[in-house]
């Protein structure tokens, strides 16, 4: 008798297709001989990897919703510390600054508390990495690339999160900015 038939199905067309006809032919071996939880091999694969893909669809909508609030912060934080330096920022253009260089200097500070965040989180990712490298697929705990990509990522939402509070520093009114206190 037929003890594993787990081979006896291969087809280049739609497997499911092939269903009724294998149905057929093994009645006919045996009329008794059950045929129950018949399935394709991708549709096999596809239960299987069921909740890997759900794990990851999951940490990808986390890692987004991270990412727009890390973007939150560094937006709050830049916008925070310009209103708190609308004065120094107004006795600079009083004493000749032009807008662009209040410009860098924002933006280049913003720049620069992120350099110092990407450095420690690379540093501290490559090391942690090492102990989750058992739930990485396709990606080593040292892939180049990937942190290639994760920091430039972070650095362009970085960037933009600086850059409407740099352009709002540079519309600052000198008079109105020595005249608050």
């Amino acid at each position: 008798m037929i003890s594993d038939l787990r081979h006896a199905g291969r087809t280049e067309r739609d497997a499911t297709q092939l269903i009724p006809t294998l149905r057929k032919a093994l009645q006919s071996l045996d009329p008794a001989l059950p045929f129950v939880n018949v399935t394709t091999m991708d549709e096999a694969i596809r239960q299987g990897l069921w909740a890997s893909r759900t794990g990851a669809a999951l940490l990808s909508v986390f890692g987004a919703l991270a990412l727009l609030l890390a973007t939150i912060g560094v937006y709050g934080i830049m916008s925070y510390t310009v209103g708190k330096r609308t004065r120094e920022i107004g006795i600079r253009m009083a004493i000749g600054a032009q807008r662009h260089n209040v410009f860098r200097l924002i933006l280049g500070q913003g720049l620069v508390i992120t350099g110092i965040g990407l450095a420690v989180g690379l540093v501290a990712a490559f090391f942690v990495a090492r102990y989750f490298q058992n739930f990485l697929f396709g990606v080593g705990a040292g892939d180049f690339l990937t942190y290639v990509v994760i920091t430039i990522v972070l650095s362009t939402v970085a960037l933009l999160a600086c850059f409407l509070p740099a352009q709002r520093a540079t519309k600052v009114d000198p008079l109105v900015a020595l005249r608050t206190e």
